[in-house]
């Protein structure tokens, strides 16, 4: 495993800003790795505690989170989404709290 990609990807989920979530596919998009959605989910495993990511802002396709319901992963990534403002209803996040990342950084103001 490229050690680059990974940090790619950390430094990525570092920049999702608070009450926001953004897809697997979006960070692998948005670390330039286009088509590595699981990559991203393996970073997240592998991280170091040290960097204490947000990987609760990462969430599945379908703004949904991909833990399975009963886990205390699936409540735990609930908890801090609503702790920041995010509607989590039935495993999903409303649509108005996705953003595209490139948009919300870029976007002129």
């Amino acid at each position: 495993m490229k050690t680059e990609s990974l940090e790619a990807i950390w430094r990525t989920v570092r920049s999702i800003p608070r009450g926001q979530v953004v897809t697997y596919g979006g960070v692998a998009r948005l670390a330039g790795l286009p088509g590595r959605a699981r990559l991203v989910g393996y970073a997240l495993r592998v991280a170091p505690a040290a960097l204490r990511l947000p990987w609760h802002r990462v969430v599945g396709s379908g703004e949904r989170i991909v833990f399975p319901k009963q886990s205390r992963e699936h409540a735990e990534q609930s908890r801090r989404l609503r702790a920041e403002g995010v509607k989590v209803i039935n495993g999903r996040v409303q649509r108005r709290s996705a953003v595209d990342l490139d948009e919300m950084l870029w976007k002129p103001r």
